[in-house]
């Protein structure tokens, strides 16, 4: 057992705010229940696999955008899914699918993909719906409501008991 304090990856990226909000209040609500919890908040752009390959637990905060995984959450696992291939069996996984009124597209493909790395969902997926269905609307800034901030908390500080726990 190592004395190096558990680590939670949050993967994100958000195009008008949700995800991006959503990934701050699970990161800050994991390190307020646990704070001896090392917490790595991480765009797509700058996570890559020896990112993933340092965590215990991740946590992918992304969009659907067209009916799938928005496109740099798509691009985080085109350039890490390969060298994670067979080195991450077992890793516990959660979800967060922001969406204008659905998300299951974006979560089907998520899931497919954690099932080709072997990865262990160990919450309920969260999505979010951001009512979004014109050209403005979904264009446009968006902040959570408290229900959909109180569902980001609660499933931070899952995690964080999760880890500290050695549930998972």
């Amino acid at each position: 057992m190592s004395d190096r304090a558990p680590r939670l990856l949050i993967v994100w990226h958000s195009q008008t705010g949700a995800c991006e909000q959503a990934s701050a209040c699970l990161a800050d609500a994991a390190r307020r229940a646990r704070p001896e919890l090392d917490v790595q908040r991480l765009h797509a752009d700058d996570c890559n696999a020896a990112s993933v390959l340092s965590s215990q637990a991740i946590v992918v905060v992304a969009a659907e955008n067209l009916a799938a995984l928005s496109g740099r959450i798509k691009d985080f696992f085109d350039r890490s899914y390969y060298p994670l291939l067979n080195k991450t069996q077992g890793l516990p996984f959660a979800s967060i699918i922001c969406a204008g009124s659905d998300g299951d597209n974006a979560q089907a493909q998520l899931d497919r993909i954690a099932l080709g790395l072997r990865w262990r969902r160990v919450a309920e997926p969260v999505r979010l719906m951001m009512q979004a269905q014109t050209e403005q609307a979904i264009l446009a800034p968006k902040t959570l409501s408290e229900q959909q901030r109180a569902l980001c908390q609660e499933l931070g500080e899952l995690l964080a008991e999760g880890l500290a726990m050695q549930i998972f």
